[in-house]
């Protein structure tokens, strides 16, 4: 058994991103950058107001009385104009451009309009109220860097930047196989001594989440030759991500399978709780394969560990993309020393607390719990209190 650690970087060093292409803004969601993209000019562009008011030179302000002469409007959309005339003020509104010479603004709840005079209450300063010319970057600084995750805030500027296309990485086509003959399709009958089928979807859903998309090959039976002729059929995705079948019983015969198929095994087997019997090969041409436990839980954990790291560095993207943070424990626990143990639970009141179903056999052990503590090797029991890593997995609290 290698460190859970370990597995990781090697994963991550033997993998590289995909190629690139150039889509609308909307499909870029969530997708890694592939080029350096500069401003093409300064942003804003004109130095305009950041409120509803008037514009003056705050030279005409210095003494009192702060009454001056309305000499005109400016409107968001409109161009400068002519410059301001000295001693006047310019009714202007929130992101119309300042006219030349103003150098501040005075909000309207700060002046008292009298037929065309306003008068000023307070003591204006230089620049009050002045969003200036290339506050948000300028002409040539770089934006966005390549490796960028493109969310809705990276979108908006590329958008403010007069982008409607960009390019990035392709997203990975990620086959899933599921192995067994208990296994039942959810839309099938079910038999005596069968086992609903519920990996491959739960699986596919955290591909989409990794952003990868995934492709459901379905579930090979424990016969020679079956996983084999249906892996076959996944020669055009980019990774290969199995289930069950690949332990030390006598019909596992995923490895055979790979083997067949002239695959590398890179690794098998990885110190941790649950999910150890993880294992990673390599097809001929490079794709990775990840071999995950059959269990709903172990096959969670792994794909958390391992497959959504390795599906994100395909796509160009940071490691797992997760928030991670040290808590407490809100309660003792104990757990063999030689593996790190993933418990499921939650953050309540700043401290971990795991869920009451930790068997990797049981799907509710997943439902509502929406953080990964772990619990390092070398120790056998922890105490409350103790601080360990927790990962936030995102989304709303659900009934455990």
């Amino acid at each position: 058994m290698i460190p859970w650690e370990e597995a990781v970087a090697r994963i991550q060093t033997e993998l590289s991103p995909l190629g690139t292409e150039r889509v609308p803004l909307l499909d870029a969601l969530g997708r890694a950058l592939a080029e350096t993209v500069e401003l093409p000019c300064d942003l804003p562009p004109f130095a305009n107001s950041a409120m509803d008011g008037y514009a003056l030179r705050s030279a005409d302000v210095r003494e009192p009385p702060f009454a001056l002469p309305v000499s005109g409007e400016r409107f968001a959309g409109a161009a400068p104009g002519a410059p301001i005339a000295p001693g006047t003020a310019v009714r202007i509104f929130t992101g119309a451009p300042l006219p030349p010479g103003a150098d501040t603004v005075v909000k309207q709840e700060e002046t008292t309009r009298e037929g065309d005079t306003v008068r000023i209450h307070g003591r204006p300063a230089p620049g009050d109220f002045v969003r200036p010319a290339g506050e948000d970057g300028r002409r040539g600084e770089i934006a966005l860097a390549p490796g960028h995750e493109l969310l809705a805030p990276e979108l908006g500027r590329l958008a403010a930047l007069g982008r409607s296309t960009v390019q990035v990485h392709l997203r990975p086509r990620v086959a899933i196989l599921a192995s067994g003959d208990e296994l039942v399709a959810p839309d099938e009958p079910m038999r005596e001594g069968g086992v609903r089928e519920s990996n491959g979807i739960a699986l596919a859903a955290a591909a989409i989440e990794a952003g990868a998309v995934p492709v459901l090959l379905g579930i090979a039976r424990d016969r020679p030759g079956e996983a084999e002729r249906l892996l076959a059929t996944a020669a055009s995705c980019d990774a290969v991500v199995t289930c069950g079948g690949a332990s030390v019983g006598e019909r596992d015969l995923l490895k055979d399978a790979l083997r067949a198929l002239g695959a590398e095994e890179r690794f098998w087997r990885v110190a941790i709780k649950p999910g150890k019997p993880f294992g990673f090969y390599r097809l001929p041409g490079g794709r990775p394969v990840f071999l995950l436990p059959g269990n709903p839980a172990s096959a969670s954990v792994t794909f958390e560990l391992f497959v959504r790291p390795g599906l994100r560095r395909l796509a160009g993207l940071t490691c797992h993309g997760r928030p991670e943070i040290d808590a407490p424990l809100a309660a003792a626990a104990r757990k063999p020393a030689e593996l790190a143990l993933w418990v499921r639970g939650n953050l309540v009141d700043g401290a971990f607390v795991a869920s009451p179903h930790q068997s990797s056999g049981l799907t509710r052990s997943l439902v509502g719990q929406r953080a990964l503590a772990v619990l390092p090797r070398g120790a056998a029991a922890l105490d409350a209190g103790t601080k360990v890593r927790v990962r936030l997995l995102g989304g709303a609290l659900g009934p455990s």
